[in-house]
């Protein structure tokens, strides 16, 4: 019988990573392959703590060191069958998270791992941090083809060890987007959107120097800059970057034309801004990124998209270059958008096309891939056990 436990931050917690695994959990228990309850290691902070009432939520103290080997050995000793890391260096303690190292040394589970984060050509201290927890992984899951080359090419990684499995997404329901545009009182424009939490390096000013341009061509434009200040940017410079921004739009004349929502949006409303947008962007500046949770839960939803050619986006888009544009090129930006608001049939043609590839990112497929991995590796650890071999001694 198959136990799956999850290593990660997690709801209520507001970051990317734990409405994801969030979102996992959910879909790989609706899946079906088993019935255990599959408990979670929940990363906290002096600021926060696991919900003490949940039995299946095992707080980890992040900035407590002793305390990964002790949940490593806690694991040992339960009827979980396969650990499901979710990796991303910032969510662990120690210099680039490496205490995580103390936990997958200690584990005697088998381990997958997904990196959120992959370097083409890692540097220290990152390197050596990530080169042992793809050693001590059973299998590694990316969710950005390009991430395979990185991991054999920079670790020696045998690509057969790494499993490509999309970012899941909700299902997009076409028939509630006229709702939702009423909702919003969007009926009347052609709306522009981006989401995430705020912060220098999404390339929105670009956006937002492309846009009288825009204006001129799409009188009704609406761009709609949805999310809160992200914590620790708040921490370091408060209001700085949303009050540049604000600047900016009134140095364009923007007012009539931008909308920045500033708070915290569950996802619920996520899916209702999306579906009612009619185009999304992501315009970053930074090629290297490998994943971007917006950008997939905008193909997920079906709508079409423009973005930089930042290395996810290139995955993702694969097929559809046209929708990829070069950060600073604020002409073609211009033009580009322009040219989707203006024709109706070429952006249905668009959204067709987006949909096409959205279709393999739903949670349901992605929840029972997932399942399916971690069934398939604890099976083996039975057939190990069943057979004498000690799970202890295999050589990951």
């Amino acid at each position: 019988m198959t136990q799956a436990a999850y290593v990660s931050t997690y709801v209520p917690r507001r970051c990317g990573l734990a409405t994801y695994t969030y979102h996992l959990r959910q879909h790989v228990k609706r899946a079906k392959l088993w019935s255990n309850p599959d408990p979670v290691i929940v990363l906290t902070d002096g600021g926060e703590h696991a919900d003490g009432r949940n039995p299946a939520l095992w707080p980890l103290p992040k900035n407590e060191r002793e305390a990964y080997a002790q949940m490593a050995r806690r694991l040992n000793d339960s009827s979980v069958t396969v650990v499901s890391l979710q990796h991303e260096f910032g969510i662990f303690g120690g210099e680039a998270g490496a205490y995580v190292l103390d936990f997958v040394r200690a584990l005697q589970k088998p381990l997958v791992t997904t990196f959120h984060t992959v370097f083409a050509e890692p540097e220290e201290p990152y390197r050596s941090i990530q080169q042992e927890i793809a050693d001590r992984s059973d299998r590694i899951i990316v969710m950005n083809r390009k991430a395979i080359g990185f991991l054999h090419r920079a670790f020696g990684v045998p690509e057969e060890k790494i499993v490509f499995i999309p970012h899941g997404t909700p299902i997009p329901d076409p028939k509630q987007r006229e709702a939702f545009r009423q909702q919003m009182d969007w009926q009347d424009r052609r709306v522009m959107m981006t989401f995430g939490l705020l912060g220098r390096g999404k390339g929105l000013e670009m956006i937002l120097e492309a846009l009288p341009q825009v204006v001129e061509a799409v009188p009704n434009i609406l761009y709609a800059i949805v999310g809160q200040t992200h914590p620790e940017v708040k921490k370091r410079e408060g209001e700085a970057y949303r009050r540049e921004l604000q600047a900016l739009i009134s140095r364009n004349r923007l007012e009539n034309h931008v909308v920045m929502i500033d708070r915290y949006v569950e996802e619920d409303e996520l899916v209702k801004f999306l579906s009612a947008c009619d185009l999304y962007v992501t315009p970053y500046p930074g090629m290297q990124q490998i994943t971007s949770g917006t950008l997939a839960y905008a193909v997920g939803l079906g709508r079409p998209v423009l973005s930089t050619p930042y290395c996810y986006a290139e995955d993702l888009l694969a097929g559809c270059e046209e929708l990829l544009i070069p950060y600073g090129d604020t002409a073609q930006w211009a033009e580009k958008i322009a040219a989707l608001l203006q024709h109706d049939e070429t952006r249905r043609g668009w959204e067709q096309k987006i949909g096409s590839i959205g279709a393999a990112m739903h949670w349901p497929l992605v929840g029972k891939r997932h399942a399916q991995l971690f069934a398939q590796l604890s099976s083996r650890m039975s057939a190990q056990a069943a057979g004498g071999t000690a799970v202890a001694s295999r050589s990951r």
